[in-house]
């Protein structure tokens, strides 16, 4: 699933560069205007988004969804990698500095 997510999230941000080198800046339009009588049309209301910031507003809102599924996948991994397996305790014996066993009970553990 994490693969999956990093792959969507690495072509969206691919696609969002390739749309917004495309697209041409707001003052481009500027200079041609001021000589051609429609000096009116720069500074007066702004039209309707037209399709490429549309779609440069749509991979931006899933761009922002995948890096945060992309944290929460992460922080599950981190979490799972974290703990310990369930596994049984094994019951290791002491043994005394010349290598025998010590019992539980302390009676026994008087040499003869």
């Amino acid at each position: 699933m994490f693969s999956v997510v990093l792959v969507v999230h690495v072509i969206l941000a691919l696609l969002m560069i390739v749309v917004i080198l495309v697209q041409q800046g707001k003052g481009a339009e500027a200079g041609a205007s001021f000589g051609g009588g429609g000096a009116s049309t720069v500074f007066g209301a702004t039209g309707a988004a037209n399709f490429m910031t549309r779609l440069t507003a749509i991979l931006t809102t899933l761009f922002f969804i995948t890096s945060i599924t992309l944290v929460v996948l992460s922080k599950r991994q981190t979490n799972t990698a974290n703990t310990l397996p369930n596994t049984l305790p094994t019951q290791v014996t002491p043994t005394t500095s010349t290598g025998t066993p010590v019992s539980p009970n302390p009676a026994k553990n008087q040499l003869p």
